[in-house]
């Protein structure tokens, strides 16, 4: 091939992979710093992908591994919960006072919770004896809770960093990259795991983890902040707890769905934190088949996603959401009969379709019944009701797995799940015009 086609095929692809990170040539005609961020942030998703799923995947596991009890990581769970609903009203309430979104992403996601990881890489070469397992959970819930503390921050950026019209297919480009890169994390540090000794291979793939996150923190202090340092907005009223709660008595539908989806998030987080240690306990299953597992869900959630979308387009998400409801509920109950490798696999795949598609459906569902002006009070309120929940959930089923078992967290989950579907019926109602001309002030 001659030098000067080669150029122009080189040229050609990188024009080609640069279009695929803006989301397609909608962004053709923006900006070249719009354009630029949108690349940058592309970037950002694709490392924080790989490094989340690695550390969502085998973070209890290795704790585990140290040594913590099922009533360790119960408590783990309910304690990073916990600390994470305490400081998203901080948080919110930085951003609004301050501005300096991007720094404090950075600072607090991105530098403290990411460092929390290393730390937490590097532990048994300093630590030993019982300590180590509570030394192992505070890093966990330090790394969970500032994660939380950036979030205003980031969400606030993130809706200037992404044209309006284009938000649809950036975040299509952007949430492809990181479901594949995801994937492959799981699958390539699972195998490393398995293939090197205990907790070394999880020490590995948590300092991989680590540097997958710092790719993400140099591609997001790359992004430059439409709004400079300056507070994005002004509100009036304090933020506080008192203020919101006087703010949602105009919104009755919203505060309905709120508290029915803390007691949806209740009943999950009974089994959830221990799934995973499930298999490796009472299946022997090796990290590297748990990463398979969740592999599987990953794939199959992706298949799922753009069908899903039009079908809330054209149905309504607060109908298909109502739907899912009533179908996950036999998930904790099928794990009532799970003894095989092959049994998680076909539940796993199932699974990624009805959980890919609720979480499409319920996050636009929670987006039409929040005011424009007050999205990121009325977010924040909803996230606490949630994290407290799931802080609530994970002590209840630490308590039921220690006094009955595994089957015991799997059946009350499921019991809980249904119930919560059945509420969702009698107090959510569909967006009135009343409630449309509330949102849009």
């Amino acid at each position: 091939m001659r030098p000067s086609v080669f150029l122009f095929s080189r040229t050609r692809t990188w024009r080609l992979f640069l279009m695929f990170t803006w989301g397609g040539e909608w962004a053709l005609p923006l900006a070249a710093t719009i354009k630029r961020n949108l690349t940058w942030f592309f970037f950002d998703g694709l490392f924080a992908s790989a490094s989340d799923n690695i550390i969502i995947t085998y973070v209890t596991l290795y704790i585990l591994a140290l040594g913590a009890t099922n009533a360790q990581i119960g408590l783990m769970s309910s304690f990073s919960s916990l600390a994470s609903a305490v400081l998203l009203l901080p948080g919110a309430f930085l951003v609004e006072r301050y501005g300096h979104r991007k720094e404090f992403t950075i600072a607090f996601g991105g530098g403290i919770a990411r460092l929390a990881i290393l730390i937490l890489a590097l532990l048994p070469f300093f630590v030993g004896g019982t300590g180590i397992v509570w030394l192992a959970i505070g890093l966990s819930v330090t790394r969970d809770s500032f994660g939380n503390l950036s979030f205003p921050a980031w969400m606030s950026i993130t809706a200037d960093i992404v044209p309006m019209e284009g938000r649809g297919r950036f975040f299509a480009s952007r949430n492809f990259i990181m479901g594949i890169t995801g994937m492959l994390a799981i699958l390539l540090v699972g195998e490393l795991i398995t293939r090197t000794s205990i907790p070394r291979g999880y020490q590995i793939g948590m300092g991989l983890a680590f540097v997958l996150g710092m790719a993400s923190t140099f591609s997001f202090s790359h992004l430059s902040d439409p709004k400079g340092t300056v507070p994005p907005v002004q509100l009036a009223g304090s933020l506080s707890p008192r203020t919101i709660l006087h703010e949602l008595v105009t919104h009755p539908e919203f505060l309905a769905l709120s508290l029915v989806m803390a007691f949806w998030n209740f009943t999950l987080n009974i089994a959830s934190p221990f799934f995973n240690v499930y298999m490796v306990e009472n299946l022997k299953f090796t990290a590297s088949m748990v990463g398979i597992v969740s592999i599987v869900s990953s794939i199959t959630g992706l298949l799922i996603q753009r069908r899903i979308g039009r079908l809330s387009d054209r149905w309504g998400p607060r109908k298909l959401q109502m739907i899912f409801m009533f179908l996950i509920p036999i998930l904790p109950f099928a794990w009532l009969f799970v003894t095989k490798y092959w049994h998680v696999i076909l539940l796993n795949s199932i699974s990624g379709v009805l959980w890919a598609a609720f979480n499409l459906v319920s996050f636009n569902f929670l987006l039409s019944l929040t005011p424009d002006a007050q999205r990121a009070r009325f977010s924040a309120f909803y996230q606490i009701l949630v994290m407290l929940a799931l802080a609530g959930g994970a002590a209840v089923g630490a308590w039921v797995v220690t006094a009955w078992g595994y089957q015991a967290i799997f059946l009350c989950s499921a019991i809980g799940r249904v119930a919560a579907a059945f509420l969702f019926i009698r107090f959510v109602p569909p967006v009135t015009k009343r409630a449309k001309l509330l949102l849009n002030g």
